[in-house]
């Protein structure tokens, strides 16, 4: 069965649905057993979209300095709704976003803090100061 196989996969590390979904059809899945699947691993939460989000827009950001604008493009690209890309946002605080936006444009300019993604008109706002 690939119940135990996907709830394996989930544990491993955070997952979306999407991906999910893709994983069990390469794994020979048919349609309606994916999305049953599917249902069964969101009740028992070994999926949480919201979670997922957290934990991307985080580390994202933390670990690549990755700015609001390019961590938004990458989760609605993986189909993560609005909601949950808000509640992601919720884990970068306001002050450590501004310093790590101020080193970057320190060390390497505006042109660089604009291609990790952060806005524009917060990167002309901190460039001035």
């Amino acid at each position: 069965m690939l119940l135990p196989r996907a709830q394996k996969f989930c544990d491993y590390q955070e997952r979306y649905q999407q991906e999910v979904r893709d994983k069990l059809y390469s794994w020979g899945a048919k349609p309606n057993e994916v999305e049953q699947i599917l249902c069964l691993l969101v009740e028992q939460d070994y999926i949480n979209e919201e979670r997922f989000a957290r934990a991307f827009a985080r580390g994202k950001f933390r670990i690549k300095h990755w700015g609001k604008t390019k961590i938004r493009h990458e989760l609605k690209r993986r189909k993560i709704s609005e909601y949950c890309i808000k509640q992601g946002f919720l884990e970068i605080p306001d002050e450590e976003y501004s310093n790590v936006l101020k080193q970057i444009i320190a060390k390497k300019g505006t042109a660089y803090a604009f291609s990790r993604g952060f806005e524009s008109d917060l990167i002309q706002k901190t460039a001035t100061e």
